[in-house]
């Protein structure tokens, strides 16, 4: 447009000058020699007069292009609104959050969340990212659908969540998810850069976690060999952050509902982020309405599974179970017959107080490679998260203080760990 206005500037300077030339012309007083001379000077204005042709002709010529040129701006513009509004899509199961502008291809790739709004993104670039849903994509198998692995650009790689149906419980789930990711920014809660409505299908779009959940990397092939006992207390003592953040930090409070090891993911760096907040709720919440019983088994609070009571503290226990895991390399529920099943909680309580016992049931993988006092901590902790009875267990803030002094100061506590000796020569 500047462009525009200056040959509109150009156009119209030439005109101005010629007015002031007729009005200084008329301005003269009148000359009294009579009528010949009046003619006589009227002939000498002449020349001046014939530039008017010349000059309304290029006037014209310009004006002409400049229209061209106008029409051409218009035409393009009006493409490219176009454009910008046939990749987005919109969804009325959505209306009261706070939504973004919606994104068309190009824009998609800029992968920024703000908060308290989501970003809207292209169901096609999706589904080209993840090479139309392809099964060797697939990063694990949820409740409602798949994880897929996708690439966006050249070098940008997500999860993405696929749930399939339009069933009430995984539509609800999906609102629930956007509405509270959208809002949340935790180095220790998971990313959602972004969510797509196409038809039934939903997807959610998150940061890639390239080492998988914990689940994977304790009970998968590996068996938990990359997992260091630093290494698990600091997934431990990440996890205790995100759910503190929740808990004191939120406002109203947020109970997760569904905190177990295949929902705590680990980056690069083996950072643990929680993830799945479907069945997540507000504080307060569950005294308003019946709400539906939830959760895994093996993880869920005996007062929450027995009586439906639900509180911060049925996170602690679900914490519990974690930190049992991580300590015992166990399942949370392991099977004893065709239909019976043993909890790591009931089968390690009994062994976790007896300090004679405690070092022999620690997973094989990190046994005699800790401090036997830090050891006795962790199994302390863990034994007080996972109390039958819910006013027993700490409060997340408590449990994350007593980590934080068992974590090395490179991986984010305050534990210095001394170099190994140097073995002497001779």
């Amino acid at each position: 447009m500047k462009f525009l206005l200056a040959v509109v500037l150009l156009l119209h300077g030439p005109f101005w000058g010629f007015d002031l030339i007729v009005v200084d012309a008329r301005a003269y007083p009148p000359v009294s020699s009579g009528t010949q001379v009046g003619i006589k000077e009227h002939h000498q204005m002449d020349p001046n007069k014939n530039l008017l042709v010349p000059l309304i002709v290029a006037s014209s010529a310009l004006g002409a292009i400049l229209l061209s040129l106008l029409c051409l701006w218009i035409y393009h513009r009006k493409n490219s609104l176009k454009s910008h509004q046939k990749n987005a899509y919109i969804s009325d199961s959505l209306k009261g959050l706070s939504l973004a502008p919606f994104m068309s291809t190009n824009n998609s790739l800029r992968l920024s969340c703000n908060k308290g709004a989501a970003l809207v993104m292209d169901y096609k670039l999706l589904e080209t990212a993840t090479e139309n849903f392809q099964e060797s994509k697939i990063l694990g198998v949820g409740g409602f659908g798949c994880v897929y692995k996708a690439r966006l650009g050249e070098n940008i790689d997500v999860a993405v969540k696929r749930l399939n149906g339009g069933s009430p419980d995984s539509a609800r789930e999906f609102e629930t998810e956007v509405a509270l990711l959208s809002k949340i920014q935790h180095p220790n809660i998971i990313s959602l850069l972004g969510y797509s409505i196409h038809g039934e299908t939903r997807l959610l779009v998150y940061e890639l976690m390239q080492n998988g959940s914990l689940e994977t990397q304790l009970h998968g092939s590996s068996l938990g060999s990359a997992l260091s006992w630093h290494h698990r207390m600091k997934i431990a003592l990440d996890t205790a952050r995100g759910l503190e953040y929740l808990h004191e930090h939120c406002k109203p409070a947020v109970i997760h509902r569904d905190l177990k090891s295949s929902n705590i993911l680990l980056d690069s760096n083996f950072n643990a982020r929680l993830s799945d907040f479907g069945l997540a709720i507000t504080d307060g919440t569950q005294k308003k309405k019946n709400i539906k019983l939830s959760g895994t088994l093996g993880y869920v609070a005996p007062e929450y599974l027995l009586d439906g009571k639900l509180t911060d503290k049925s996170d602690v226990y679900g914490f519990g179970v974690v930190l049992l895991e991580l300590l015992l390399g166990r399942m949370p529920l392991e099977k004893l017959g065709p239909a019976q099943c043993q909890s790591i909680v009931s089968w390690a309580m009994p062994q976790l107080t007896d300090r004679s016992k405690l070092p022999s049931i620690v997973d094989p993988v990190i046994r005699n490679t800790m401090d036997l006092k830090h050891l006795y901590q962790v199994a302390a902790v863990a034994v007080l998260c996972v109390q039958p009875e819910p006013s027993y267990r700490p409060l997340i803030k408590d449990v994350l203080y007593s980590l934080i002094p068992l974590v090395p100061v490179e991986l984010g506590g305050t534990l210095t760990v001394a170099p190994p000796a140097v073995p002497r020569s001779g």
